[in-house]
């Protein structure tokens, strides 16, 4: 398909006619300026002129050395030998004997510098105790702490395999407190497993007696561990889920 010929209108036409006057004075204008403001050449180009330097050396001024009273010693003596070093003396004179240790030569030094001899420190000292014990032997309490570990044999803690206390098992969890004791009247001994279900906010929502471990099959039993379980409370936690199963042990003793 054949371009049809590009035909400018009249508006560019005279646009590109403005343009071109516009720039064409404007040259003529900037060259008229630049040879009216100052613009001027001289030739031939005027001489050199500089600064005269005098090289020439000044003369070495003479020192001048005053005369004054130079050191002099106090009976001058011609025949003795000149000492350039004068011996020290100390400003103070001592009235008494000294009392110092002799310093003698020794192998590796021009002089031995003496030192006294160190007393002899007592390691138990450093750290005395009421019974002055040393320090070095383990420091054992004589009465036992309320912060020992679950399990500990002089412990008093509730926590682990104490016989006759009851025990809750719950993954993640732990009682609030201690676990309530069941109330019953019976003279019967045995031990009942309740299992129970726990919510996030640690309530047991419910509870059954008679789970795997049980020893006895009293209803009276049963039911108290069953009374007590559902008052326990377990701590609060967002990570569990809803609802959480678990178990509480109660062991019964004759009365």
């Amino acid at each position: 398909m054949a371009k049809l010929p590009f035909k400018p209108t009249k508006a560019e036409k005279r646009a590109k006619f403005i343009g071109v006057y516009m720039a064409s004075g404007f040259h003529i204008l900037l060259v008229s300026l630049f040879f009216t403001t100052g613009f001027k050449v001289v030739y031939p180009p005027p001489a050199e002129t500089g600064i005269e330097v005098d090289f020439e050396l000044q003369p070495p001024k003479p020192i001048q050395v005053s005369s004054g009273n130079e050191p002099r010693v106090e009976n001058p003596n011609p025949n003795e030998d000149i000492r350039l070093v004068q011996r020290s003396q100390s400003p103070i004179t001592g009235t008494g004997a000294n009392r110092g240790a002799e310093a003698t030569a020794g192998d590796k030094g021009d002089v031995e510098q003496y030192e006294p001899p160190r007393p002899v420190i007592d390691k138990r000292a450093l750290f005395p105790s009421a019974s002055n014990a040393d320090s070095t032997a383990p420091q054992v309490a004589r009465e036992a702490g309320r912060d020992l570990t679950p399990g500990h044999a002089d412990g008093n803690t509730r926590v682990g395999s104490v016989d006759g206390v009851p025990q809750a098992r719950l993954a993640g969890r732990s009682v609030m407190g201690s676990l309530p004791e069941p109330e019953y009247a019976v003279n019967k001994s045995g031990t009942v497993v309740v299992k129970i279900s726990v919510d996030q906010y640690g309530t047991v929502i419910s509870a059954t007696s008679g789970s795997t471990g049980t020893t006895v099959q009293d209803r009276t039993l049963w039911e108290a561990a069953r009374k007590a379980a559902l008052k326990a409370k377990f701590n609060l936690s967002a990570n569990a889920p809803a609802v959480q199963e678990g178990t509480i042990t109660y062991i019964f003793k004759l009365k």
